[in-house]
């Protein structure tokens, strides 16, 4: 093989491996605890979460019966994802795109017969290679932007009816990563076949419970990461419990511990809140950030994420209360 195509084939693998590789994150993760009627259906999307968000994965609640009538709301049934916006007929095509083109490359025939005679030696050699990349790079970018553009159908009732009116502002509001303050709500009935149809927000979300909610998000993030049992047990529910207890101890186990700290609500807005008898509930999407890290119990080593840099992720936390009590959190979903 030429030094030609060796540099060649070097360039390609140093430009794949360079958009491929994300740094390690200790983050905790899983899809777990319990929504009330709602743990089986998809949430809403929301301007925080806007794709779709599997429902919960592990869960104590009893699935429903199956019964004539019963099935998601319309626009919110799980759908089967393939690897992101690029599965299915796109990731199969862009695949395509990026293995016939960069084989091409390195064979001398480049991305549509090496754009022949045009001065870059029949499409062989590092500099095709790397123009086709950037050429490509681009195509994916613009793909990513259509896919990301807000879509109008489907649109959750509680953004779809218009503005929300909203209660008088707070100094709170000022500073809060809320989107747009606490929206309005309608009172409703759940369906029995269906229990997402109707508004979204069923029950009043005031500022106080969005401080809630932030809170809750901070404070369970800081006993997770100093493996205070105490203190989760107080601020969740058994179930949600039983699952970080075992995170921690399968942690201790292998004799690494997750720590957690400085974490930070980036942005957030309520999907849903409804009230089941005398439970009431509030689906979240949250965006926050952190340093995460799995360290080594005996010797403090960092053995995944990066202790000097924060990292964000979103994550949808359903909250559950009596009513007039205090909120706790019921469940965590992991987004795609």
């Amino acid at each position: 093989m030429s030094k030609s195509r060796v540099a060649a084939l070097f360039g390609a693998a140093l430009a794949l491996s360079l958009i491929a590789t994300a740094p390690a994150d200790a983050r905790r993760g899983g899809s777990f605890g319990s929504r009330g009627s709602r743990t089986y259906y998809a949430p809403r999307p929301t301007p925080t979460a806007p794709s779709y968000t599997a429902p919960v994965q592990r869960s104590m609640t009893p699935q429903p019966a199956a019964r004539p009538g019963y099935a998601p709301a319309p626009g919110y049934a799980p759908q089967p994802r393939f690897g992101g916006p690029f599965g299915g007929f796109g990731g199969g095509f862009l695949g395509g795109m990026i293995t016939g083109g960069l084989i091409g490359g390195l064979m001398g025939h480049g991305f549509g017969g090496g754009w022949g005679g045009a001065g870059m030696g029949g499409g062989s050699g590092l500099l095709t290679i790397l123009f086709q990349l950037a050429i490509l790079g681009g195509i994916v970018w613009l793909v990513m932007r259509l896919f990301r553009r807000p879509q109008t159908a489907g649109t959750p009732a509680w953004s779809a009816a218009g503005p929300a009116a909203y209660d008088p502002p707070s100094p709170y509001a000022a500073q809060s990563p809320w989107n747009g303050g606490p929206a309005s709500y309608v009172p409703t009935t759940d369906p029995v076949a269906d229990p997402t149809a109707g508004p979204a927000l069923q029950i009043p979300i005031t500022p106080s419970d969005q401080q809630a909610f932030e809170q809750l998000l901070m404070e369970v993030q800081d006993a997770f990461g100093r493996e205070d049992y105490g203190a989760l047990r107080a601020r969740t529910t058994p179930e949600v419990m039983s699952y970080l207890a075992e995170e921690l101890s399968d942690n201790a186990t292998h004799g690494r511990r997750n720590q957690v700290s400085g974490t930070r609500l980036l942005q957030s807005d309520v999907a849903e809140a409804w009230r089941e008898g005398d439970t009431d509930y509030a689906t979240a999407a949250m965006r926050y950030e952190g340093v995460d890290v799995m360290v080594d119990r005996n010797t403090g080593a960092v053995l995944e994420g990066d202790a000097s840099r924060p990292t964000a992720t979103t994550e949808l936390w359903t909250f559950t209360r009596p009513a007039g009590g205090a909120w706790k959190l019921s469940a965590i979903q992991e987004t795609h």
